[in-house]
């Protein structure tokens, strides 16, 4: 199964991105190969409109089962839910990519059940 997490470099050790559709990179874990990759977001990153239908296409025909990210937008998570990726809460982590997977697979993480991304405006 992989595993995207929203992130600022393209490996493991990069910095985690609370932005779903304008994040710059996409750092992948296939749990089955235990392999890491990257998906450059430079597309969604560049768009007017649309970056959060654009990325969660990205994933979806990346075969993106598991999303770990901060927000997620109405559009954004309309698109993921429909192609039954599911989403989880960075929450407070500002660390690695690799501390966020740990969070994850330890069961740390809360799902995302709605979009959030109006709680940025709340903060």
């Amino acid at each position: 199964m992989k595993i995207a997490i929203t992130a600022h470099g393209s490996d493991c050790h990069a910095t985690v991105d609370t932005r779903f559709g304008r994040s710059n990179y996409f750092v992948l874990y296939n749990q089955d190969e235990k392999s890491w990759n990257f998906l450059p977001n430079t597309p969604s990153c560049e768009a007017a409109h649309g970056a959060g239908i654009n990325s969660g296409q990205i994933l979806a025909n990346d075969g993106v089962k598991i999303l770990i990210t901060g927000y997620v937008g109405p559009k954004a998570f309309r698109v993921l839910q429909a192609q039954k990726i599911d989403m989880y809460s960075l929450g407070e982590i500002t660390g690695s990519v690799e501390e966020a997977l740990e969070a994850y697979l330890s069961g740390q993480l809360k799902t995302i059940n709605s979009p959030n991304a109006l709680d940025l405006k709340n903060k």
